[in-house]
């Protein structure tokens, strides 16, 4: 799936959605894109639950 993240602006930015990520699921295969605003996850686990956990980090993603 991708998903785009509007205020991942930067490695850091990167780093924090990929943990959030990873906390939903630990063997997610993610790419993040900071300069695109967007990251690639192959994962077992639903958009939804994606897209919540990433709301609670403070970066909120709309699915591509």
């Amino acid at each position: 799936m991708e998903l785009t993240i509007e205020n991942m602006t930067c490695g850091g930015c990167a780093k924090s959605v990929t943990k959030a990520i990873q906390s939903v699921d630990p063997n997610a295969r993610i790419e993040t894109n900071p300069a695109a605003r967007s990251v690639k996850v192959e994962t077992t686990a639903s958009t939804a639950a994606l897209q919540q956990v990433l709301e609670e980090a403070g970066y909120p993603a709309s699915a591509t």
